[in-house]
């Protein structure tokens, strides 16, 4: 079990420091797409769930209390294939959280893309699709280099 120390392993933050401003800008551009935050969160959180980025799970899990999200939602985020309290909109989206974050050997399935286009525009599809690789990169660092916890 890794243990999170007041300090990251390096200070990544300043030594890749445009690459870090960059992932930042990019994150920022995510937020200000097509999707409702609540819903960008509950990628957030289902995508850092699978990586174990203690981190993110706790920024996010955070950022969706505070936004009135049921915590029973929350609580079952994990099992939310089996869960009733997520939508067809919001499964579809973590449908392909998880098909993104989970990459077989091939694409994520046709079906997985199929359910996705009957709740999300080309558009929603992309923003989402963005939103998936960029919460991964953060993840990378945050069980790779180990970032506090506040």
């Amino acid at each position: 079990m890794t243990m999170h120390t007041p300090f990251p392993r390096v200070p990544y933050t300043r030594l890749a420091a445009d690459a870090f401003k960059a992932l930042q800008a990019t994150s920022q551009a995510v937020h200000a797409g097509s999707l409702e935050h609540a819903l960008l969160e509950l990628v957030f959180l289902r995508v850092s769930q699978i990586n174990g980025c203690a981190y993110c799970m706790d920024m996010h899990a955070t950022a969706l209390r505070g936004a009135g999200v049921e915590p029973r939602k929350l609580d079952t985020l994990a099992a939310w294939h089996e869960s009733r309290f997520f939508d067809a909109r919001e499964r579809a989206a973590l449908g392909w959280a998880d098909a993104l974050t989970r990459l077989p050997a091939a694409a994520p399935s046709e079906a997985a893309y199929q359910a996705l286009a009957a709740h999300f525009d080309e558009k929603g599809i992309s923003d989402l699709s963005m939103a998936i690789a960029v919460i991964n990169a953060w993840n990378r660092l945050g069980t790779g280099l180990l970032p506090p916890l506040p």
